[in-house]
């Protein structure tokens, strides 16, 4: 039995109170627009009550914290650190996973358990590898597979290790390849680098163990642009194959008749649910995809690039936002934390994720290692609304115009 975090809600608790304030932010404030809510109704005029007696009362002061308030290290909650249960949301973003495997090497040197683990395309294989790992052979198991998965790529580098971690964005893809380049006429000869590296990599049927780590995988389904998580019990190699399923470079993916295309479009990766599932109240997200960049793109390839950085992240920002409302207002015990690659990498922005260098992806790697060792010596120091750290490694790789 796991020992419960100091001043930590129970699990059902905690996801109830989640619900209610997700829900609650989701149904008043149009979050997926800049656009500002409606001001408030004024409230109704009362006739002026009985002054008191200045003597017998003390003055009040009250503390307002609005939805789209960052959430400060000081209004964390105490409690265990490095914590002995954690949850983990991994986004994707093609090569820039590879900072991921970093974060996770360096976390299972430690002896902290892992509850549950939500991914999306790149994030997602990154997930499979960790879980399968555990439970199959425990942290050495684990830390062997990413090991092994990462290693390979970059010894492969070539077109067709690009899908093994869903290395294209929809505009990339057709800037790269031109409009011809389509999900029907992909694949001529039958390129399925991945289904072949999930076979070696990952037993799926140990994914049902009881001592595995529960698993949210994302999915878009194509038919209403939907997100499907699928969990334990339904996760097979089609499903791994859906989440990092580039739209304009390979076909869509079939389950039970539904077609579906990469995860990262409905949430990467899926957080609020995670938050929602989870029996720990200590979640870490690390972060892959840029949020900011310095400068104003001018060049075609570019503006692309940004465009996706930008979209990789909407939906995640979303989340963070009714995640630091619940917070504030339904969920105090919730320690959401996060690891963001760019905070570690100079220059991130400007590189692609398509890069199969080897440099480059041992750079990330080496990164994360470094950014979760600050993660696990701050602690509450570091929250999800501020950098992980103002400590950056240089990349000697030059950067795409």
């Amino acid at each position: 039995m796991s020992e419960k975090m100091v001043g930590a809600h129970d699990g059902v608790g905690l996801r109830g109170a989640l619900r209610t304030a997700a829900s609650r932010l989701l149904s008043t404030t149009d979050i997926w627009s800049d656009a500002p809510s409606p001001p408030p109704a004024p409230p109704p005029v009362l006739p002026p009550a009985p002054q008191p007696d200045p003597i017998a009362q003390a003055p009040v002061t009250a503390e307002v914290v609005t939805a789209t308030a960052p959430v400060a290290p000081a209004q964390l909650p105490a409690g265990q650190w490095p914590p002995r249960k954690l949850s983990l949301a991994l986004q994707g973003g093609g090569t820039f996973a590879a900072f991921t495997w970093g974060v996770l090497e360096r976390l299972l040197e430690e002896p902290i358990e892992i509850d549950t683990i939500s991914g999306a395309s790149a994030g997602a294989i990154n997930a499979l590898l960790l879980a399968s790992g555990l439970a199959e052979g425990g942290r050495e198991a684990a830390r062997s597979r990413l090991s092994r998965f990462w290693i390979r790529l970059m010894h492969e580098a070539s077109f067709r290790s690009l899908m093994l971690v869903g290395g294209f964005s929809p505009a990339g893809s057709s800037v790269a390849f031109g409009p011809t380049l389509r999900s029907g006429q992909f694949d001529p000869f039958d390129l399925d680098p991945l289904r072949q590296a999930l076979s070696r990599d990952i037993d799926f049927a140990a994914l049902l163990n009881p001592d595995c780590p529960k698993l949210l995988i994302a999915a878009t389904r194509i038919r209403d642009g939907q997100q499907q998580i699928f969990r334990n019990d339904a996760i097979t190699a089609e499903v791994a194959l859906a989440s990092t399923c580039p739209p304009l470079v390979h076909c869509a993916v079939e389950i039970e008749g539904e077609a579906y295309w990469d995860g990262g479009f409905g949430g990467n990766p899926p957080l609020l649910r995670l938050t929602q599932d989870t029996t720990t109240s200590d979640v870490l997200l690390v972060q892959v995809t840029p949020a900011r960049d310095s400068y104003v793109p001018i060049t075609l390839a570019a503006i692309d690039r940004r465009l996706d950085q930008i979209a990789a992240n909407a939906a995640l920002n979303a989340e963070i936002a009714a995640i630091e409302w619940a917070q504030a207002h339904a969920a105090p015990s919730l320690r959401l934390t996060r690891i963001a690659a760019e905070d570690s990498v100079d220059g991130l922005a400007q590189r692609s994720s398509t890069d199969l260098g080897r440099g480059f992806i041992r750079l990330l790697h080496r990164s994360g290692r470094a950014a979760a060792e600050r993660w696990l010596g701050q602690g509450t120091a570091v929250s999800a609304a501020s950098p992980a750290s103002d400590q950056h490694i240089a990349s000697n790789e030059p950067a795409l115009a």
